[in-house]
């Protein structure tokens, strides 16, 4: 089952931010700075969990995960709120990451 995921992130060096960056490019939809949403199976986040590990500094860095919910572009609605410029959910199902 995927469910919606958004990751944030706080990276104390600009290099390892770039890997994280990149990494995260391929999981999920960028939709703020340092935050992205995405769509995992429990494989995919524990792979995704796995390959920021190895970039991450563990004291200084910080890699937070929310999980949304399953892959249901009306309950995301209802999740997430926002002010300001509205939040339109992506149907991340036909992407190929």
């Amino acid at each position: 089952m995927r469910r919606y995921v958004l990751v944030s992130y706080d990276i104390s060096d600009a290099k390892r931010w770039r890997r994280v960056y990149k990494i995260m490019r391929g999981h999920g939809v960028h939709v703020q700075y340092s935050v992205f949403l995405c769509q995992l199976t429990d494989q995919d986040e524990i792979t995704l969990r796995y390959n920021l590990a190895e970039v991450i500094h563990p004291t200084t860095d910080q890699v937070l995960f929310a999980r949304l919910g399953p892959v249901d572009s009306k309950r995301l609605e209802k999740t997430i709120s926002c002010i300001g410029r509205d939040f339109v959910p992506l149907d991340l199902k036909g992407l190929v990451f």
